[in-house]
């Protein structure tokens, strides 16, 4: 049988590759989807260079057309669920319901996003000089790489591709090799929206030497990533190198708390959906099942029967809720992880082995483990399979510390009728978005997606107005902002420059040392005693103030909330050589 060929598109051209990938499908592996193009980086630099071009006059387009072409990408994703969600579901494994309902959401956010192209504002401040006015516009950074998971081949891919279009931004589009059959589809959508050549390209392949090139190419301005931390901070630390714009969203370890008081029937419904719906392939999944005594042998007996009542299965079977692991990979991981669990001491109390079905495929059976420990690598390495720990503590202050002793921060979720818990988890839960009586896993398309600690950095994704900005900024850590910083230092101006600042924050009792050296900025948590060229003492509300443009340099100079220690000339040089962060979208830049 003679497979069809899937090729590369560069320049408004559909380019053939010399080397080629099967897509097989993990529900049936005698499945042989097609035969995928593997970009070389020779044909990467060809699809960069034709989005650089393209630039200039697409950044100059009028709103009105970018709306138009996005909302016909919308319109036409919309019109293909079905289609869509039918190779989704047959190359990744996930649920046929749960892939239309991904092509669903990647069809509305390009219908958001097209929107937005309307609301590209800018803003108006008033000067302290006589005669002069001020204005800020909002301007797109150039070519944008998006390199893209499996996990949510549809979904996540529009959620970047989308504002960077919108915003007047160039696109070379790398999705993950897994799935390549999604990225194709939607890449061929949008290749008939009516774009200009160049402006949107697609370069499939392996991320060593296609996301590598991406990633290394002095013309791509910014690069928008989703995927494991590892390599998220490889990403980081190469676009640091050259000054590059980053977005990276990374891995997630998320907890669920279920305190004593909690619905039971609510709680195992979270739980069951949070951990194990997509074969636990999201990064939002809760592995961290978080129950206080009173309720934890009720819990985890309910939680064991419903486990053992899932329908495991081929993924485009209507009666399927649990799918294949993606990839014979991920299997490995999830087995490798069942025995890791058991050999540190932790009780298998449902699942844990492959499971037979009428293919051949890559199944298994969602996995729940006991009396774990909280140092055990099951309750603190991302698996990304069907895999959830329960954790016991005796009370919610001991299962808020336990939520937040860990390296990631993406989603955290709590199960209780307490209003006045649920209000302190909300403060103090050390995640970047936070669920309430609901699975951690599941997002509104329309509001920003981000994380704290390894789980995130830079902007939040799917675009965010300033006013929603502020509230997400207040509970952002301090360090973050300070990372952002280093990022945004003109090194070329800063040559030879040697200043140290150090910013304390009176509302948080701390204090940081802020040092440019050989045109590096580096960060550190201090002492308040410790010396510096210039201390200045703020609040971390004004820091927000000074970063979505809110606080003006009158408020700065004659508030009560800022004051300034030691040299004002060496402040001022110091910020000044700091490229403005702009508050909003990461890959839009005043």
């Amino acid at each position: 049988m003679t497979l069809n060929s899937f090729p590369n598109y560069i320049a408004g051209t559909w380019a053939a590759s010399s080397d080629t990938a099967p897509n097989i499908n993990p529900s049936d592996l005698n499945d042989t989807i097609g035969q995928y193009a593997q970009a070389s980086a020779n044909q990467t630099a060809q699809a960069i260079e034709a989005a650089a071009i393209a630039f200039p006059k697409w950044r100059a387009t009028s709103p009105l057309v970018r709306f138009e072409a996005l909302d016909r990408i919308g319109s036409e994703i919309l019109a293909r669920v079905d289609e869509l969600g039918d190779m989704l579901a047959r190359e990744e494994g996930k649920t046929l319901s749960e892939a239309k309902a991904e092509a669903h959401r990647a069809g509305h956010l390009f219908k958001y996003f097209a929107a937005e192209t309307y609301r590209t504002t800018g803003d108006i401040y008033q000067s302290l000089r006589d005669g002069v006015s001020l204005k800020v516009l909002r301007e797109p950074i150039g070519v944008v790489g998006v390199i893209t998971p499996w996990n949510f081949p549809l979904a996540i891919p529009a959620w970047k591709i989308a504002p960077a279009l919108a915003y007047g931004n160039t696109v070379v589009f790398k999705p993950a090799e897994l799935v390549p059959g999604s990225a194709w589809m939607l890449s061929d959508i949008i290749a008939r929206a009516g774009l200009p050549e160049g402006v949107f390209n697609l370069v499939m392949g392996k991320g060593g030497e296609v996301g590598e090139a991406i990633v290394t190419h002095p013309k791509v301005s910014g690069i928008t990533f989703t995927g494991s931390t590892p390599v998220g901070r490889k990403i980081g630390a190469a676009l640091f190198a050259r000054g590059a714009k980053m977005q990276l969203e990374m891995g997630g370890k998320n907890p669920l708390i279920v305190l004593d008081d909690a619905d039971l029937d609510l709680a195992v419904h979270c739980a069951l959906q949070g951990s194990f719906f997509s074969t636990g392939q999201r990064c939002t999944a809760s592995s961290r099942l978080i129950v206080t005594d009173g309720i934890h042998d009720a819990f985890v007996n309910r939680l064991c029967v419903a486990i053992k009542d899932l329908r495991i299965g081929d993924a485009r079977a209507p009666e399927t809720q649990i799918g294949p692991a993606a990839s014979e990979a991920q299997l490995a991981i999830d087995k490798r992880y069942v025995s890791q669990g058991v050999d540190e001491g932790a009780t298998l109390a449902a699942g844990g082995g492959e499971v037979k079905s009428k293919t051949p495929g890559h199944y298994f059976a969602p996995v729940l483990f006991t009396d774990v420990s909280s140092q055990s690598a099951v309750a603190r390495d991302e698996i990304f399979g069907p895999i959830a720990a329960v954790l016991r503590v005796p009370d919610y202050d001991a299962a808020l510390a336990m939520a937040n002793d860990c390296e990631f921060g993406l989603s955290a979720g709590i199960v209780t009728r307490d209003t006045a818990k649920i209000d302190h988890f909300t403060q103090n839960a050390e995640a970047g978005m936070i669920q309430v009586n609901l699975p951690t896993a599941g997002m509104d398309f329309h509001a920003p997606f981000t994380g704290r600690k390894g789980s995130s950095y830079g902007a939040p994704e799917k675009g965010i107005a300033v006013a929603i900005m502020e509230g997400v900024l207040l509970k952002t850590p301090v360090e973050n902002f300070f990372d952002s910083m280093a990022v945004s230092l003109n090194g070329p101006q800063a040559e030879g420059k040697q200043i140290a600042i150090k910013i304390t924050f009176t509302d948080l009792q701390e204090s940081h040392l802020l040092s440019i050296n050989n045109s590096v900025m580096r960060h550190q948590k201090v002492g308040i005693d410790t010396p510096a060229d210039a201390t200045l003492n703020l609040t971390q509300p004004l820091l927000v103030d000074i970063i979505t443009g809110k606080a003006g340099l009158k408020a700065l100079l004659f508030g009560d909330d800022l004051s300034v220690e030691g040299s004002q000339l060496d402040l001022i040089e110091f910020f000044s050589l700091l490229d403005r962060p702009d508050g909003s979208f990461s890959i839009v830049t005043p």
